[in-house]
């Protein structure tokens, strides 16, 4: 006797049968299609004015920055820090400023470069919660108040102790930028009112940094606005002095073949030192020609070749063509002469090829 089939079985065979096989396969297959691909919103009214190569150099230098930083936090606060670069990217100044609040405080750098006399100041600004942590924690205090909100009203001393964190951390911009470019950085001042400081246009570009610092227990970030312009300014320099520097190298090889060219052609006088030997001046005055004079050496000795006034071979005495001649054997420098010879002189060993076939 076949089987008898329930009405809740019968209903979901025809569901199933609608649905072109499985359930649970087509809703997973609805709900792919349903996922949309996120794009980042492009702005054409303002395009890009620093290549993706300059926004790296820029993560290197505050990587940089982050463990100069890191090492004098730990310095000054007695406790282990750690802060690290969250972002770089570029953007308009309005996205700065709008996530400040009335409460907030700004810090402005000024930046001098060497070959500008007047630019935009760079600006700094750290969450409430770990600024005033660090103060606490500068004061003798725990600094673990994680009760701090974005809208904190820092005090009277406060802001003084705000200014003097802050300059350490101004002062490490400079060591962060000096294997790129020499620049001096000092806190200019402290801005209360952020709303107040009208010096970028909303629409400028700038590249903004976001550091994330984690003190004890408590994190927070250190943002580093920094003008399109004045970055601008900062990377032809850079680019400037690399092209310099690979001018200047290949300046110096054309002036070290100009020199060793010259000093080819120079006349060296060369000596040959038979032997050393003391005498009284009373023997002096009474030699005569015809008298010896005893060397203290064996006849098959070698004998010193100076070049100018310097020992430099040694060899046998013998004859050449019917003239007196050397042959040289050994040379007297020593391991310390040789390498300072071949720093000065690369091609030491042709040059002494061409002394020894002229001496012999």
């Amino acid at each position: 006797m076949s089987e008898v089939l329930s009405q809740s079985q019968i209903d979901a065979l025809l569901n199933s049968m609608k649905g072109g096989g499985d359930d649970s396969a087509g809703n997973s297959q609805e709900k792919e299609e349903k996922k949309e691909v996120q794009y980042r919103k492009y702005d054409f009214y303002s395009p890009r004015k620093f290549t993706t190569e300059k926004l790296k150099l820029l993560r290197n230098i505050f990587e940089n920055y982050s463990r100069i930083a890191t090492s004098q936090m730990n310095s000054m606060f007695r406790m282990t820090s750690d802060m690290e670069v969250q972002d770089v990217e570029e953007q308009r100044y309005s996205e700065f400023n709008n996530a400040l609040t009335d409460s907030d405080i700004m810090t402005l750098v000024k930046v001098t470069l060497p070959e500008q006399t007047k630019n935009l100041p760079m600006l700094m600004h750290i969450s409430p919660r770990l600024m005033v942590n660090m103060i606490d924690r500068m004061m003798g205090g725990p600094g673990d108040d994680d009760s701090i909100d974005s809208g904190y009203v820092y005090t009277s001393i406060e802001n003084v102790l705000y200014q003097k964190v802050m300059s350490y951390l101004v002062n490490a911009l400079r060591d962060a930028w000096s294997g790129y470019i020499r620049m001096d950085t000092e806190l200019e001042r402290v801005e209360q009112d952020p709303s107040m400081f009208q010096d970028i246009s909303v629409d400028e570009t700038v590249a903004i940094i976001v550091l994330s610092v984690q003190m004890g227990k408590l994190t927070g970030n250190i943002t580093i606005c920094i003008p399109g312009n004045l970055l601008t300014d900062i990377f032809n320099i850079i680019d400037r002095r690399k092209n310099m520097n690979l001018d200047e190298d290949q300046k110096d090889a054309n002036v070290r073949e100009t020199i060793m060219n010259s000093i080819r052609e120079s006349a060296l006088r060369v000596n040959a030192q038979l032997g050393v030997v003391e005498v009284s001046l009373q023997d002096l005055y009474n030699l005569h020609v015809g008298d010896v004079i005893d060397l203290n050496k064996p006849k098959e000795s070698e004998v010193s070749l100076f070049v100018e006034d310097q020992p430099w071979f040694t060899g046998k005495l013998g004859v050449h063509k019917k003239n007196m001649a050397i042959k040289i054997e050994n040379r007297i420098a020593d391991e310390e002469d040789e390498e300072e010879l071949r720093r000065l002189i690369p091609d030491k060993e042709e040059i002494l090829e061409e002394m020894e076939t002229e001496v012999i």
